[in-house]
């Protein structure tokens, strides 16, 4: 794709730009001024541009929601620019309030160090770790700690509480007359201080934080900087085609769960979200995907685990979910394993759907038993006391929950 200017200048604007991209601003498409028009800035800057994404760890597991953003920054990474994955261990005891109906739960910089350790390990498969001058890894307590009161009034001193109450969120929770803190005023500030600390010419996020990019840009203006490009992504919706993909709403993927859990959740994405979750989490060709439906969410799920799990343990997942479904589940070598050594036999099904993990309970396993969602060794359980004498009646039997949760039982 190429752009042609009035002036004969063509500027060929790199596909992977585009791909997934809802908005960039500010957006000259037709300028060459570096300062109006990303292509611009990409192809006549002297140095690599500093792209930076910011994330809040105020939670332990991400989601493939999650990965959009990080697989932006990878492809500007393989663009030759040098990615900044900032850590806001400092805002993350705050909380980003957008979207938010009351107060964050302030965290404890224990726990903010334990998620961000976690961030990492599960990030690793997406980015760049290895190349050199390619990443960042920087942690916003650096400078945000430092700062001293004037410094801080200072910052306060560029927004008024008008422009404040424009954010999404605050301006609902004021006319419900719900708290609004002035703590968290501080937040967007302080996330348009790290562009200025690290002096960033591209932010990503997703579209739910144009506010707090375009502050970003404001404060660089203030401190005499060149303000940064913001780059939105969308915000992906769960499996359940309805919410945006959410831990809470168990409608998920997560980038830790193991291959056959996630490639069995994505198998079954629903058709109308085929070809987002293909353009968003894949960099397969969009003009050459199967026409049937079923054809692409088989690609899709295998192309997913392959990222995060290697050819090998893709293909098995892929193995295991068929020999599942054909009610060959014996077969299904990669099923996650749990050790029944620590039950106490005889010992009632529902106990052990709750002791497993597949349910959050014994009683919420009784009522999957009762809903008909129990299946050992692909055979429907329909009694709802079920027992087991001793352990070698269950060993090597795969347990399942639904159509994505399985464990396969061991001594």
């Amino acid at each position: 794709m190429s752009v042609t200017i009035s002036t004969s200048i063509t500027l060929d604007r790199p596909d992977w730009l585009d791909r997934g991209t809802v908005e960039i601003f500010p957006n000259q498409p037709q300028s060459t001024n570096p300062d109006e028009n990303l292509v611009a800035r990409l192809q006549q800057s002297d140095r690599p541009l500093r792209i930076k994404l910011g994330v809040d760890p105020t939670g332990a597991e991400l989601h493939l929601g999650h990965s959009i953003v990080f697989r932006k920054l990878r492809q500007f990474q393989d663009a030759g620019h040098t990615a900044i994955l900032l850590i806001g261990d400092f805002t993350a005891r705050i909380g980003d309030p957008t979207g938010k109906s009351q107060v964050r739960r302030q965290l404890s910089a224990e726990e903010v160090a334990q998620n961000a350790k976690t961030f990492l390990e599960q990030v690793r498969p997406i980015l760049d770790f290895d190349t050199p001058d390619r990443l960042e890894i920087r942690y916003n307590s650096e400078w945000l700690s430092k700062l001293n009161l004037s410094e801080i009034i200072d910052l306060l001193a560029t927004m008024t509480v008008g422009q404040m109450l424009a954010k999404e969120g605050f301006s609902e929770r004021y006319q419900k007359e719900t708290p609004i803190f002035l703590h968290e005023f501080l937040y967007p500030l302080m996330q348009g201080y790290d562009s200025v600390a690290l002096q960033a010419d591209v932010e990503l996020g997703g579209t739910d934080q144009k506010f707090n990019l375009a502050v970003g840009r404001d404060l660089q203006r203030h401190f005499g900087q060149r303000p940064q490009f913001g780059l939105l992504m969308p915000i992906l919706l769960g499996t359940d085609g309805v919410q945006k993909m959410s831990k809470s709403l168990n409608n998920y993927v997560g980038l830790a769960e193991d291959p056959l859990t996630m490639y069995s959740k994505l198998e079954k994405t629903p058709d109308r979200l085929l070809n987002d979750y293909v353009e968003l989490l894949t960099n397969l060709p969009l003009d050459s995907l199967p026409d049937a439906p079923r054809d692409r969410q088989k690609l899709l799920a295998l192309d997913v685990v392959r990222q995060y799990h290697g050819e090998e343990a893709a293909q098995a997942a892929q193995n295991a979910a068929l020999s599942i479904v054909q009610g060959d589940a014996t077969q299904a070598q990669s099923v996650p394993e749990f050790s029944l050594s620590n039950i106490q036999f005889p010992a009632k099904l529902f106990y052990i759907l709750g002791a497993s993990g597949l349910c959050k309970s014994g009683g919420e396993g009784r009522r999957q038993i009762q809903g008909g969602a129990v299946r050992l060794d692909g055979d429907r359980i329909q009694a709802v006391d079920l027992s087991f004498d001793q352990p070698a009646e269950l060993i090597g039997k795969v347990l399942q929950v639904g159509k994505n949760k399985f464990v396969r039982l061991v001594a």
